[in-house]
Parts: structure tokens; C-alpha cells; sequence
């Protein structure tokens, strides 16, 4: 096993191994008979795991899905795959021969696996955020820049870096929309995630066997699902690439001395890199410049880091100000307050995105404890190795699994911050569990029971989280095409009701016609919804008339959404289209198998049909 060497000036190196001889050294061995038999297992198991995968996705019944998504639907040979690709992986740690490119077939694989899977069995774009995202971007490309009366939506004119970045592709290509490609974004974004992924691990260790293992870990536990067609999910790209370049420029760095390096200042041309990466995220999302300027602080504290660390921190937060106080002022100006108060209640903060579940589906209620379970390992492993494994504690890693902590106590971000920080500090604290479940010393032998168990149950953690929500995730063509109709036939100023935003299309003419989810309304609206159904709704759609009508869209999704959330009543969607039905002056314009559609023009007087 790797044998840590530390040089002069206290700098970590990389892993030797001390076991293996040169090609031609004297006395070298020829590889034994259980030495070939695991390569020829190694390059076996690959192959057969992902055409088991495929096969397996031949025959499934996505309309099954209920409290567990997709766990509860994909077939026996989907796990036997999962099982055998890991058991594969683990054999190629064992080896020491093992090529880098069977690892980055296994890692590869596993992305496939986890990531192109839904991409291969929906009909449509998953993701109702996804569907919102390509409309911004289509109405950018209609408005030919900054989209007016974004109501809520204007928010993306003050980040406008993604979605014009992906408008002059769309029009530099000749698309009619980024819905054809933005279909593949989940498994096209990991993949290319991977390779900043690599570069960073390669700043700590030249362990080829340690790196990919780290790579493995991380998307084994990467469950928050911030992959799909997002400013986000871009952001976060370019932040892993920013801190691996950082981390490269440390003291510590294993790549010092190399590829132009040099510990007492930064080479110019990786520096501007890193200047117009910062520069792009800044731009382009409003949390990640936080979460980017929270690492490099931390980054900076031991000494020996700043000379490297200081400028790229202070050039990021002249980039974020500067953003901040012209170009999204307008946001900053209206949600000030609201900022400074989320400063006064850090605890608050923290514990947003672990709301009460008692309303919620009993399904939806494991799915999030298994959440929660994943993320608490990842960590006490984290800490585990930071305890059992000191030349970590030389290296920025640990610095990064800590880093989002501040911006997580500063502000709740809607609920969802807590899961945002576990996404940030999940590559450094993928690295420290590689590294723990690396013993030195260890018998290849004893290496996969030892492992394989562990890769396994955070395997499993991860596709409870990442598939336990599906039925809310995934449209039926029924569903698509109602959202069409609407968007084709409203007339602009017309009022586009729904329960919640589980509707794809629902925001295609955001910039003309009005949104209104029923779900996100204060809870005085929604206990009158519950207890009347029309009339409950009839606040909401008391300015339609025939030139500008209100049209209200009820389908599966939002009913599995309901049900899983607790956020109304589970039978509120029947409820509702049941009262509509025999009102009126509610008429049905679009009725398919998965969902209808009623338009509103005005009061008529009556419920009978």
C-alpha cells in the first residue's frame, strides 16, 4: 500500500508504493496467476455490469412509481448492475497494474448508471426548475437580452450569465430552444464535473488508486441533485475548477514544481483563468460567489497559503461587489433587510431545511431521514479520517469540508442552504473517505470485503435520495402537451393558476401572462381552497375575462407532488377538479389521461352543467 514520504518545507508528496519495481529492475517478478486473474476480472465485470444496466431499463413501468420513485420500480437486474459495478470498481483498487482508463471507465459507468438512467426512461425533460430554466432562456432569446415583467423571475436578469451564455449557443447552433440538450444535462454534467475532480485530488496525492477512489466516493454521495439544466449546477462547475487551480498554486500542492508552478507567485495566464472563471460565477449565480469567497478565507488562514490564496480571494471579492452594487442591486436593494435579519438568526438558519415531516407521505418521510443519515456519515467519516489520517491535516481539504459553514449559519436561502453546503463540502470530504478507507498496510486480499460493504450502503443512501422523488419529477407526454397548449392558445395577460410548480411549461410566457401556485400562498388562502374548493380559488381568478381568461391546470404530477410534500391536503387536486367539473363557468379546453386543463373568462352565475 502507499507509503506517505514528506519532503522539506513540510510538504505533503504523493503516495509511492513501495512494492512495486520498475519494468526491467533486477529480480522483478512476473505477474502471478491471481494477479492476472483479477486484471482479466477487472475488464470482465466492466462491460457486463452496464449491458446489465441496459437490459434492465427495457421494461419499465414508470407509471408504478409512488412514495419511493423509482426505487420501487426498476427491475432486480438494475441492482444486480449497481452491485457488480462496485464489486468491479473495488477489484481495480486491489490491482496494481490497474490503467487509469479502466478507473475512468468505472467512474464513467457509475455516472451512467445513476445519471443517465431517468434521461433513458422519460419520454420528457425531468425537473419542473429544469423546464423553468430552458423558458428563461427562450425568453431571453425573444427579448433579445433582459427579460421585462420577470415579476419573481427577475431574479435571472441580475444573474444573466447562464442562460445568455446558453442563449447565444441556442441561436449559434440553429436551435429552435435548449430543451433538445438540456434533456442530457445530468449525466453530461457529472462527466464533465469529473475532470476539475481529478485536477483537484491531483493537488494532494499522485496515488492514482486514492484519486479515483475519491472520485468514486463523491459521486456515490453526491444525492442533492443540482445537476439538472441550472445556473446552479454551472456555477458549481466552475467553483470546483476555481479551488483546484487554487489548490494546485498552494505550498503543499503535489503538483509544486510542476507544469509552470512556482510557490512565490502566480503564473499570469493562470491567474486570468481564474479571474474570468470568478468572474463567470459571479455573474451567473448568487450564492456560489459567497460559498467560493467562505473557501478561499478559510483557505487563507494557515500562513503558508496566503501568498497564493490572498489574491484570488481579493480579486473574487472585488468581482461579487462590484456585481452586487450595479448590475443585481436592484435585488440586494429590495431584500436588504431581509438579509441582515437572516444574520441575527443563525440557528434558524441551519436547521430551514430540515422541516417538520409530519405531514408528509410516509415514503417521503424515509427517503428524507436517509437524506439526512447520508450526509451525517459523510461527515463522521470526514471526521474520522481527519482524526485517524494526519497528512490530511497538511493539506486544504479539511479547510474546504468546513468552508460553507459560515455562509450556512448567515442565511437560510429559502430552505435549501443546508443542503447546499453539504453539495459544496462534499469534494474535499469525499477525498478524506477515500483516504480512510485507503489503510495503509492493508492486504489486497482483505481490501474489497473491507470496502466493498462501505461503497455499497453509500451507494444506497444516494439512490434513495436521488430517485425517491420521481413521481414528482418525471412528465408523462400528456403532461408536456398540456403546458404546450396553454402557452400556444393564453392570450397575454392571461393568469396561469396551479397547484404547484410541478407543471413542465408552466413559465413559457413568464414575461406575458401571470403565475399563481396555489401551494405557495399563505395559509389563511389554502385553508379556504381546502374547505371550498371554487371559491377558494375564486380570489385568484376574479380579474379574467374573455380577452385575458384565467386557465388552471391540474395534473399527475402535481398530485404526486402534494402527497409527498404535505403541503395540502393529498386529495386537494381531486377535490378541486371534481368541484370544477360541475361548475360552469369553468370550461375544460384540454382533458388528456394524466391531466386537464379549465379556463376561467368571468363569472357566469350557476354550478350546474
Amino acid at each position: 500500500m502507499g507509503k506517505l514520504q514528506t519532503l522539506t518545507g513540510g510538504r505533503v508528496a504523493s503516495f509511492t508504493n513501495a512494492a512495486v519495481r520498475r519494468p526491467g529492475a533486477a529480480g522483478e517478478r512476473r505477474p502471478s496467476d491471481r494477479t492476472t486473474a483479477l486484471q482479466w476480472a477487472t475488464r470482465l465485470i466492466l462491460p457486463a455490469a452496464l449491458a446489465l444496466w441496459l437490459l434492465s431499463l427495457r421494461d419499465v413501468d414508470l407509471a408504478g412509481m409512488r412514495d419511493y420513485g423509482l426505487l420501487q420500480v426498476l427491475p432486480v437486474l438494475f441492482w444486480v448492475a449497481v452491485g457488480l459495478l462496485t464489486l468491479g470498481f473495488c477489484l481495480a483498487l486491489t490491482g496494481r497494474r490497474t490503467g487509469g482508463g479502466w478507473f475512468a471507465g468505472y467512474v464513467l459507468g457509475l455516472i451512467a448508471v445513476i445519471h443517465a438512467t431517468p434521461t433513458l426512461l422519460y419520454p420528457t425533460l425531468r425537473y419542473s426548475w429544469a423546464w423553468k430554466h430552458v423558458a428563461v432562456v427562450d425568453a431571453v432569446i425573444r427579448n433579445r437580452g433582459e427579460v421585462p415583467n420577470a415579476d419573481k423571475l427577475a431574479l435571472y436578469n441580475q444573474w444573466p450569465g447562464f442562460f445568455d451564455l446558453n442563449a447565444f449557443f441556442v441561436q449559434a447552433a440553429g436551435l429552435d430552444s435548449a430543451l433538445g440538450y438540456a434533456i442530457w444535462t445530468p449525466p453530461v454534467f457529472n462527466a464533465v464535473l469529473l475532470a476539475p475532480l481529478l485536477l483537484l485530488y491531483r493537488t494532494v496525492t499522485r496515488d492514482r488508486r486514492l484519486i479515483w477512489g475519491a472520485a468514486w466516493v463523491y459521486y456515490s454521495c453526491s444525492w442533492v441533485g443540482q445537476d439538472y439544466f441550472a445556473p446552479q449546477a454551472f456555477a458549481f462547475l466552475l467553483f470546483v475548477t476555481v479551488i483546484a487551480l487554487i489548490m494546485g498554486q498552494l505550498p503543499t500542492s503535489a503538483l509544486y514544481g510542476a507544469d509552470g508552478i512556482h510557490k512565490d507567485r502566480w503564473p499570469v495566464g493562470r491567474f486570468v483563468l481564474v479571474m474570468v472563471i470568478a468572474a463567470v460565477i459571479v455573474s451567473s449565480h448568487p450564492l456560489t460567489p459567497l460559498m467560493l469567497i467562505s473557501a478561499l478565507v478559510v483557505l487563507s488562514l494557515p500562513r503558508r497559503n496566503r501568498r497564493a490564496v490572498l489574491p484570488a480571494l481579493a480579486g473574487t471579492v472585488l468581482l461579487t461587489v462590484a456585481w452586487d452594487a450595479t448590475v443585481a442591486r436592484p435585488y440586494i436593494s429590495a431584500n436588504l433587510n431581509d438579509f441582515l435579519g437572516a444574520l441575527l438568526k443563525p440557528d434558524t438558519n441551519v436547521v430551514s431545511g430540515l422541516a417538520a415531516l409530519g405531514t408528509a407521505a410516509p415514503g417521503h418521510v424515509v427517503v428524507a431521514w436517509v437524506d439526512r443519515s447520508l450526509s451525517a456519515t459523510v461527515f463522521l467519516l470526514a471526521g474520522i479520517a481527519f482524526l485517524t489520517r494526519p497528512w490530511v491535516r497538511r493539506t486544504g481539504l479539511p479547510f474546504l469540508v468546513v468552508a460553507p459553514l459560515p455562509v450556512l449559519a448567515a442565511n437560510a436561502y429559502g430552505g435549501e442552504m443546508i443542503f447546499r453546503a453539504y453539495l459544496f463540502a462534499l469534494p474535499a470530504a469525499s477525498f478524506l473517505i477515500a483516504a480512510l478507507l485507503r489503510k495503509p498496510g492493508l492486504r489486497p486480499r482483505l481490501h474489497v470485503p473491507a470496502v466493498y460493504p462501505v461503497l455499497l450502503v453509500l451507494l444506497a443512501g444516494l439512490m434513495f435520495g436521488y430517485y425517491g422523488k420521481e413521481s414528482a419529477n418525471y412528465f408523462t407526454k400528456d403532461e408536456v402537451a398540456a403546458g404546450r397548449f396553454v402557452a400556444a392558445t393564453s392570450p397575454p395577460g392571461s393568469t396561469i393558476v396551479s397547484l404547484t410548480s410541478a407543471v413542465p411549461g408552466l413559465y413559457l410566457h413568464y414575461d406575458q401572462n401571470a403565475q399563481v401556485q396555489l401551494d405557495e400562498q399563505d395559509i389563511g388562502d389554502r385553508r379556504r381552497l381546502v374547505k371550498d374548493p371554487v371559491k377558494g380559488l375564486a380570489g385568484f381568478v376574479q380579474r379574467a375575462t374573455p380577452q385575458q381568461p384565467a386557465y388552471i391546470i391540474l395534473s399527475r404530477a402535481q398530485a404526486a407532488d402534494i402527497y409527498q410534500r404535505g403541503a395540502l391536503p393529498a386529495n386537494t387536486l381531486l377535490r378541486l377538479e371534481s368541484a370544477l367539473s360541475k361548475n360552469r363557468d369553468y370550461i375544460p379546453v384540454f382533458r388528456g389521461k394524466d391531466v386537464v386543463v379549465y379556463r376561467y373568462q368571468g363569472a357566469k352565475g350557476g354550478t350546474g352543467r
